[in-house]
C-alpha cells in the first residue's frame, strides 16, 4: 500500500495534519495556562470577598477559603494600601512569579513551556487584575504541581483529538484521491494497454471523458498520440502493400516494357522523316519507364537507390521533360519555357533528375488544366557559389491549404481528386540523395514556384 500514491497521500496527510496540530499545541497550551492562572485569582478574590465584607474570618472558614481557591495567600491592593486577605503556611519558598498584566504572547509561550518541563513542586507568586475592577491589583501564591499535572491532561486530551481528527481527515482525503485522480488513471492505464494490444485498432483510441483539468489535458494529448500512431501505421501498411502490389507487377510490367523496346529499336531504320525524329524519343520514353519499374519497388519498400552521380546537361534533361509534357498538352492553352544556358553541366543522377522535374512540370500542367484557365510554366536554372537553383514556375490556381498542410508525405499531399499523393514524396526523397532539397517557395491564387537547391561540393559547373 506505501507504494501506491493513495497510501502514500493517506500517510503524508496525517503527517503534515500532526505536525499542524503540534504548531497548534504550544499556543493552545499557553492559553490553557493563562486561563487556568486567571481562575485562580478570580477564586481567591472571591474568597477574599467574607474577609472584606465583616473584617475579619474564622481560621477555619479562613482554610477552607483558601482550599477551595486552590490559593495559600492572598494579597489585595486597593487604594493604594497592599493588605494580606487570606493567608495559610505556605511549605517552602516562592521560586517565580508571574505578572499577567503586562504579559507578551511570547512570554506566556515561553512560561507554558517550562512549566511543562518542571518536574519538582514548586510554589509560584501570580500577579493579575481583580475583576470588576475590586482593585488595583491582586496576588495570590499556588503550588505548581496542580497547574502541571492540569496542562499535561489538557495536552493529552488535544492530543488525543488531534489524532482522531487527522485519522478521519485523511481516510476523507484518501477516498477523494482515490475517486477523484487514482480511479481516473488506473482506467488511462487499463485504456493505453487496451490500445497497445491492437494499436492499428481506431476504435481503441481514448476518448476524453475525465472532468478533472489536468487529467482532462493529459487524456486529449494521449487521444492526439494515440490518433497520429494509427494513422502512421495505417499508412506504413499501405505502404507495405504498394509494396507488394509494385513487386507483382513490376516483373511483368517489365517484360512487356522489353518488347516494345525491342520493336521501337526497329522503328530507326524506317525512312520516313516523322518517324525518324520521333523514333529516338520513343526509345528513351521506354528505357525510362523500364528503369522507373525496376526502382519502383524500391520506394514500396521505403527506400530508392543511391543517385548515380554524373556530369549532365542540365538543358538536355529540361528539354526532353518538355517535349515529353507538350506532346501530353495538346490542344490546351498551356505554354512550357526554360531559361537555362545550353552547356549547363551539372552534378547528378540523370534518370532521377528527370522523374523530379517531370513530377513537378506534370503537377503543374495538371493544375492548370483542371483550372479550365491557360497558364504558363517556367524552369529557371540559377547558379550560385556553393549550389545549383533549379526553380519550377506555374501561373496556376495554387495549391490548397490541407494540401500545402501534408505537402511531401505519402497519400496525404495530392491537390488532385484521386491523386495518390506520391509525385512530391518521391521527388523530396530523391534529392535527399543527392544532398539537395526540395521546398515550396510559395502557392497563392496567381501561381506556385518550387525550389529544388543542389550541392556543388567540388564539382565545378561548366558554361
Amino acid at each position: 500500500m506505501l507504494k501506491s500514491l493513495s497510501g502514500r497521500f493517506l500517510i503524508l496527510t496525517i503527517a503534515f495534519v500532526m505536525l499542524a496540530e503540534v504548531l497548534i499545541f504550544v499556543p493552545s497550551i499557553a492559553r490553557y495556562r493563562e486561563d487556568f492562572l486567571l481562575a485562580r485569582i478570580e477564586r481567591a478574590q472571591l474568597a477574599s470577598l467574607a474577609l472584606l465584607a465583616d473584617g475579619s474570618v474564622d481560621p477555619d472558614l479562613e482554610e477552607e477559603l483558601l482550599q477551595n481557591a486552590g490559593v495559600y495567600n492572598v494579597v489585595l491592593r486597593r487604594d493604594e494600601a497592599r493588605q494580606l486577605v487570606l493567608s495559610s503556611p505556605i511549605p517552602m519558598p516562592v521560586t517565580k512569579t508571574y505578572d499577567l498584566r503586562m504579559a507578551t504572547p511570547a512570554e506566556l509561550l515561553n512560561d507554558a513551556v517550562m512549566t511543562l518541563l518542571e518536574t519538582e513542586p514548586t510554589v509560584i507568586r501570580v500577579i493579575g487584575y481583580p475583576t470588576q475592577r475590586a482593585g488595583m491589583l491582586i496576588e495570590v501564591t499556588i503550588p505548581s504541581q496542580p497547574l502541571r499535572d492540569s496542562m499535561i491532561q489538557y495536552g493529552l486530551r488535544i492530543l488525543v483529538l488531534s489524532a482522531v481528527i487527522s485519522v478521519i481527515t485523511a481516510a476523507l482525503l484518501f477516498l477523494a484521491v482515490r475517486y477523484f485522480i487514482v480511479t481516473p488513471m488506473k482506467r488511462v492505464v487499463h485504456q493505453m494497454a487496451r490500445y497497445a494490444n491492437a494499436p492499428e485498432d481506431a476504435r481503441n483510441i481514448i476518448v476524453p471523458s475525465n472532468n478533472v483539468t489536468e487529467l482532462r489535458e493529459a487524456e486529449e494529448a494521449l487521444k492526439a498520440l494515440e490518433t497520429e500512431l494509427t494513422n502512421a501505421l495505417r499508412q506504413k501498411e499501405r505502404l507495405a502493400q504498394l509494396g507488394g502490389a509494385v513487386a507483382r507487377v513490376s516483373h511483368d510490367l517489365r517484360n512487356i516494357l522489353t518488347s516494345a523496346q525491342l520493336f521501337a529499336d526497329r522503328l530507326e531504320t524506317v525512312d520516313d522523316p516523322t518517324v525518324a525524329r520521333m523514333a529516338p524519343k520513343l526509345v528513351r520514353s521506354i528505357s525510362r519507364a523500364v528503369t522507373l519499374t525496376e526502382s519502383t519497388l524500391a520506394f514500396g519498400k521505403a527506400e530508392e537507390p543511391p543517385p548515380s552521380l554524373s556530369r549532365v546537361s542540365l538543358a538536355d534533361v529540361v528539354n526532353d521533360v518538355l517535349d515529353s509534357e507538350r506532346l501530353a498538352i495538346g490542344d490546351a492553352d498551356i505554354s512550357l519555357s526554360a531559361d537555362v544556358p545550353a552547356g549547363c553541366m551539372i552534378r547528378a543522377d540523370s534518370e532521377q533528375l528527370h522523374r523530379v522535374l517531370t513530377n513537378l512540370v506534370r503537377n503543374a500542367r495538371q493544375a492548370i488544366a483542371a483550372s479550365g484557365k491557360g497558364g504558363e510554366i517556367g524552369i529557371l536554372f540559377t547558379d550560385e557559389d556553393a549550389c545549383w537553383r533549379i526553380l519550377v514556375r506555374d501561373t496556376g490556381p495554387g495549391l490548397p491549404m490541407k494540401a500545402r498542410e501534408h505537402l511531401f508525405k505519402p497519400f496525404s499531399g495530392s491537390s488532385r481528386r484521386g491523386g495518390t499523393g506520391l509525385g512530391l514524396a518521391i521527388s523530396a526523397e530523391l534529392l535527399r540523395g543527392h544532398g539537395g532539397t526540395l521546398k515550396l517557395l510559395e502557392s497563392t491564387s496567381e501561381g506556385t514556384a518550387f525550389e529544388i537547391w543542389l550541392p556543388k561540393g567540388d564539382a565545378e559547373v561548366s558554361l
